[in-house]
């Protein structure tokens, strides 16, 4: 009887003995220690660095095997001795005149003058191979302008890079005046006595009563045809210090005909 009573008082003792060590095991494990949080930290920022890595290298090598629609073509890049023959033989290959830009305000419908054959020609080229899609209208001076065709992204650095780096022969001899609606080239100031026109960015004139002051110095080669309301709630967007939107005012430009 009392073997009895000791093995029972044995078996309790190391029962109890052993829910004791499961829940302080369980403690353990529900609250790890500073030396566990510290390792757990050190593993996490580990992997995260690891990760970040991993992420960077792939973004360079889709970035490496990918290539623009102007790197496809062996046209690209244009160089400037060769810019009139190649956009004569591309303005006649593809005669349309009609653009529609569109923003998130609504489209704006432009036709573009056959007698600005260069510029209606580039412009053109330059559409149908998507350049305007990665764009924003960075520009906005109301009453005066808003001007399209340039962007902050790494994408559109490469685009012109891939086009060429050439610079438009100015076409305002064909008379077309900076009137409300306008379509006319930019063009660079520094270094550009014969009032060259960039192949990339454009601008709508938004002053009612015209901005005769330009004519002879930037190309009209079109003029918004629908949609100069749209013009208009993008002429009254918020500016920075650079009349930069603070909102980017994106654009797609698709040919119609």
């Amino acid at each position: 009887m009392f073997r009895k009573s000791l093995l029972l008082t044995i078996f309790s003792v190391l029962f109890f003995a052993s829910c004791e060590d499961k829940q302080s095991s369980s403690e353990k494990s529900a609250k790890p220690t500073a030396e566990e949080l510290e390792l757990r930290r050190k593993k996490d920022s580990t992997q995260q660095a690891r990760d970040s890595i991993l992420k960077i290298r792939k973004a360079e090598i889709k970035k490496a095997n990918t290539k623009t629609e102007f790197e496809k073509n062996d046209m690209y890049p244009i160089a400037q001795e060769e810019l009139m023959p190649v956009l004569r033989k591309y303005g006649n290959e593809h005669p349309e005149t009609r653009i529609r830009i569109k923003t998130k305000f609504g489209d704006i419908d432009v036709e573009l003058y056959r007698d600005t054959p260069l510029h209606r020609a580039n412009f053109i080229m330059l559409a149908k191979n998507d350049y305007f899609d990665n764009t924003f209208f960075h520009r906005v001076a109301p009453g005066f302008v808003i001007q399209g065709g340039n962007a902050d992204n790494q994408i559109t650095a490469d685009n012109r890079g891939d086009v060429g780096s050439y610079l438009i022969p100015s076409e305002y001899e064909a008379g077309h005046q900076h009137s409300y609606g306008a379509f006319s080239a930019a063009k660079y100031a520094e270094q550009n006595v014969s009032k060259a026109s960039s192949p990339f960015e454009f601008f709508i004139v938004m002053d009612k009563n015209g901005t005769p002051h330009l004519n002879n110095d930037h190309t009209v080669f079109g003029r918004v045809i629908r949609g100069m309301e749209i013009a208009e709630k993008i002429s009254q967007v918020k500016t920075g210090e650079s009349e930069w939107p603070v909102d980017n005012v994106e654009m797609d430009i698709e040919v119609l005909n």
